[in-house]
C-alpha cells in the first residue's frame, strides 16, 4: 500500500482491504486536516467507481473529512446476482473494512461514519448496530428496511434521505424510521427520484449529509 502525501492530503491512494479471507479494492482519501472518515457502502450492482458516491466523497473531502470507497464484493462474487442482496455478507464486509481502518495509522483516533446507498444502507445499519465506534449513519435512497430486526439496536444518529418521487422506497424508509430508537431524521428531497439524477438534487443530498456529519463528528 503506497502513501501519496501532498499539501491537501495526508493520504490519497488505492488500497487493498482484508475482510475475513477476502481482499477488496478501495480508494482512500484523507485530507491533511481530517479528524473523521466516512466509509461508503454502495448499493446492489454498483461499485466504488459509482459516479454519485464519488461526487459525494469529493465534497466530503473538500469539507475536510476522509473517505473510503471500496467494493463490498469481488468481481467474481458480483457476477453471482444473489450476492448483491446478501445483506448479511455485505454487512460483514463493511465491518471488516471498519476493522481495517482501525489499524490505519494515519487515521488513528478518527471518528467513523457510514454512508450507504440502496442495499448498502441496510448493510451500514446492521454493521452500526454491532459496532459502537460508528458515530453516524447516512442512507441515500437506501433500503433501510432490509436491516430488519437490527434497526432498534442502532445507537449512532441516523439520517435517511429519500426522494419525494421514490414512492416505494419512501414508504419503506418510513417503516424503518419507526423502528429506529436512536437519534434520527427522515429528510425528503422534493422532486427527486431514486438516483437523485434531477438537477440540483444530488447537491441537496451532499449538503444535508455534510450538515449531519458536522453535527455529530469531530471535523477538525
Amino acid at each position: 500500500m503506497a502513501q501519496q502525501i501532498n499539501n491537501s492530503f495526508r493520504f490519497l491512494d488505492e488500497v487493498e482491504i482484508r475482510s475475513g479471507k477476502t481482499w477488496l479494492r478501495g480508494d482512500l482519501a484523507v485530507p491533511a486536516s481530517a479528524a473523521s472518515i466516512v466509509i461508503f457502502a454502495h448499493g446492489s450492482g454498483s461499485s466504488r467507481m459509482s459516479i454519485r458516491n464519488r461526487q459525494v466523497a469529493k465534497r466530503l473531502n473538500e469539507a475536510g473529512m476522509g473517505t473510503l470507497l471500496f467494493d463490498l464484493l469481488t468481481a467474481n462474487e458480483d457476477m453471482h446476482y444473489p450476492n448483491r442482496f446478501n445483506i448479511d455478507l455485505l454487512a460483514q464486509r463493511l465491518m471488516g473494512a471498519t476493522e481495517w481502518m482501525e489499524h490505519f495509522k494515519l487515521a488513528e483516533g478518527f471518528d467513523k461514519a457510514y454512508f450507504g446507498a440502496s442495499t448498502g444502507a441496510a448493510a451500514a445499519l446492521i454493521a452500526a448496530a454491532h459496532l459502537r465506534e460508528i458515530k453516524v449513519v447516512i442512507s441515500r435512497g437506501g433500503r433501510a428496511d432490509l436491516a430488519g430486526p437490527m434497526l432498534p439496536f442502532v445507537q449512532a444518529p441516523v439520517l435517511l434521505i429519500v426522494g419525494s418521487l421514490d414512492h416505494d422506497v419512501l414508504a419503506l424508509n418510513r417503516q424503518a424510521y419507526d423502528q429506529l430508537t436512536c437519534e434520527k431524521e427522515l429528510t425528503i428531497v422534493n422532486g427527486a427520484t431514486h438516483l437523485f439524477e434531477e438537477p440540483g438534487k444530488m447537491e441537496a443530498v451532499v449538503d444535508l449529509s455534510i450538515a449531519w456529519l458536522k453535527k455529530h463528528l469531530q471535523t477538525v
